[in-house]
């Protein structure tokens, strides 16, 4: 007998579920509703803060791109006609500027500058123009012995001439230049090998780009290792009592300081231990480790609970010791995490200007540092000096520094990201 053709009884299972009444249609339709305005409100402040970071990423690279460049004069030296002479020997010697400034290379300059044109036009070079000149002759002592062009730097006033700015004077005597083909702004190269100055037209970023990395460098040196090693005490070895709560309150808490209270504390120790090394690399990278430590014992602790306890046990199952079980097994599944908060200290330190203000990093530095021990300054705190500057030509430069600043970023970020997913291993 089929079972369809079973009676009814009042045993025979019915089905499960809510009566579909009106009042039920229409909770589930206000249900519902929620839950697209809600993916729509979420969409929407993503598509918002893209269009910010869009909006904020073009206006710095339209102004950002005009910092790579610098108004430019046309000049031809007949160096046999021009008395200045030298070898392959002394032009690239250590005092091959001096020799040549002796010699009168910045008389030279302004004679051809005048000649070509004109008296107006040649006081509008700038006055440490020769100096790329004689930077020419050591690169390449051949040219000594004929005529070369060269394009050197103008002053402020003609170069916001050209852009349509300052007196009105200038700004004629630009156009003039301009249309007989003798004034352009060209592509700055130097601006990337440069150092500060007080000419707009002859500032560089290299100095503040290499202080920043020793500075970096140190600051990685001390933090990681120290923070992913108190990040291991704390979550493998330390008993747990008052003290040891105490600590890690104190580290979250460190965490939350505001930055400036680690350059009180890097002016009241670091340079009272070594006054000698005010503004110096290594003094600045010690500061930013003290506030870079308490976000990788943080993340690290994290990365190592994060770690199955099966991990242990099967390591301890097989004969590993406690420290090899840590060491062997524990640390590098927690690495990728300790990593991360490596990231974000870094990111953080490489951006802070407070901390370094107070130990004397706000200086005008002219020359690159040759070590860690030398005067240096770094991206942020150059980008700030800049930001104060009346001439208009520090702005654009200004804009050219946050886009190098952005670029070591995403750089010295890219690199721990690829660390990262080297060392990543799943489980």
């Amino acid at each position: 007998m089929s079972s369809s053709a079973l009676p009814h009884t009042d045993d025979t299972p019915q089905a499960i579920g809510p009566t579909r009444t009106p009042s039920f249609e229409r909770r589930l339709a206000k249900r519902y509703r929620a839950e697209r305005n809600f993916r729509r409100i979420g969409m929407s402040t993503v598509i918002f803060s893209v269009a910010v970071l869009v909006f904020l990423l073009s206006n710095m690279l339209l102004n950002g791109i005009a910092g790579f460049q610098r108004a430019e004069l046309e000049v031809t030296i007949d160096f046999p006609a021009s008395g200045v002479t030298g070898d392959a020997v002394s032009l690239t010697a250590p005092s091959a500027m001096q020799t040549l400034e002796m010699q009168g290379l910045p008389d030279v300059v302004n004679f051809f500058a005048e000649e070509q044109l004109g008296k107006d036009a040649a006081t509008q070079i700038s006055p440490d123009g020769w100096r790329d000149v004689a930077a020419a002759l050591a690169d390449n002592p051949d040219l000594i012995t004929r005529s070369q062009t060269f394009y050197l730097p103008t002053t402020s006033a003609l170069a916001a001439g050209l852009e349509g700015e300052g007196a009105p004077e200038m700004q004629a005597l630009a156009q003039q230049l301009a249309d007989k083909g003798k004034l352009a702004r060209n592509w700055d190269w130097g601006f990337l090998s440069r150092s500060d100055a007080t000419n707009p037209q002859a500032v560089g970023i290299w100095g503040a780009l290499k202080g920043s990395m020793l500075t970096m460098l140190v600051t990685l040196v001390l933090a990681f290792p120290i923070g992913v090693l108190s990040a291991l005490y704390l979550e493998e070895y330390a008993p747990r009592g008052r003290w040891t709560d105490i600590i890690e309150v104190s580290i979250s808490n460190l965490a939350a300081v505001p930055s400036i209270i680690f350059g009180l504390l890097g002016l009241a120790v670091f340079l009272a231990l070594f006054p000698g090394l005010r503004s110096a690399p290594l003094i600045g990278g010690m500061t930013l480790a003290l506030m870079t430590m308490p976000v990788i014992v943080i993340s690290g602790r994290n990365a190592i609970k994060a770690v199955p306890p099966s991990i242990r046990d099967g390591a301890l199952a097989i004969g590993a010791s406690p420290v090899q079980v840590v060491f062997h097994h524990v640390l590098p599944l927690a690495l990728p995490g300790m990593l991360t908060g490596t990231i974000i200290g870094m990111a953080r330190a490489l951006g802070e200007t407070a901390p370094l203000l107070l130990i004397g990093m706000r200086i005008f530095v002219a020359t690159p540092p040759e070590g860690f021990a030398s005067p240096a300054t770094v991206l942020p705190m150059q980008i700030f000096l800049w930001s104060d500057e009346i001439d208009r030509g520090f702005v654009e430069r200004t804009s050219a520094a946050i886009i190098v600043l952005l670029v070591f970023l995403l750089t010295m970020n890219g690199l721990a990201i690829y660390l990262r997913n080297k060392f990543e291993k799943r489980w």
